[in-house]
């Protein structure tokens, strides 16, 4: 579903796009089974991660990967024993992962156009964790809510996303799952793409690649 609050004839100046659950997608498997084996009902771990004093300092960047594993089997230790709660919460700040090589096809497509941003509730070590896919002529950089030092929904990391991509608000398209975020971009003038599927994003980047290349990006 593509929601909008400013549709121009010409293409988007720039393309935001976020990380999780749209190019990058987690491995659940072990964590699930886990948690089946621990009577723990399926997401129980990523609710305890994600949680009050957790998952705001995460994604601000102020717990390292060890204080959030520990902080997390905290969370969990009121109903596993302590060693099964540790054994969960590694399992989750470890689970592996892997790119959605369709998403990858459109947003390199698109960058042969305009500018591609990553902008992501992201990790302290983010940079370590993408060295391990293959990026390459994906985007033109990322902005981390743990290096910037504010996080989606704020509206002021979708403005700054937007100035580093050289472009105006209203000139950008926003891709994310999270229907908070596509709010906020929408709110200040961006136009939107609540993600769920390649299938959604498509045709929202259809009238940009439609269009001539008007000279090689890296």
């Amino acid at each position: 579903m593509t929601i909008s609050t400013t549709r121009t004839a010409a293409p988007f100046d720039a393309v935001l796009s976020d990380l999780d659950d749209v190019i990058r997608r987690f491995d659940s498997t072990e964590v699930t089974r886990l948690e089946r084996a621990a009577g723990l009902p399926v997401g129980s771990t990523a609710g305890s991660a994600f949680g009050p004093g957790r998952g705001e300092p995460l994604v601000l960047g102020q717990l390292t990967r060890d204080a959030w594993v520990e902080s997390t089997a905290s969370g969990l230790a009121d109903r596993v024993p302590p060693d099964r709660a540790r054994e969960l919460a590694a399992a989750f700040a470890r689970a592996p992962f892997r790119t959605d090589p369709e998403v990858v096809e459109l947003l390199r497509a698109a960058r042969a156009h305009c500018p591609v941003w990553i902008v992501t509730n992201g990790t302290p070590w983010l940079d370590q964790d993408l060295a391990t896919i293959d990026l390459d002529g994906l985007a033109d950089g990322i902005v981390n809510s743990a290096r910037v030092g504010i996080a989606k929904p704020d509206p002021g990391i979708l403005l700054h996303a937007a100035e580093r991509a050289g472009a105006a608000p209203e000139r950008c398209l926003f891709v994310d799952d999270r229907l908070a975020n596509v709010e906020a971009a929408a709110a200040v003038g961006m136009t939107t793409v609540h993600f769920r599927t390649a299938s959604d994003l498509r045709p929202a980047l259809a009238p940009l690649l439609a269009r001539p290349v008007p000279h090689p990006r890296r």
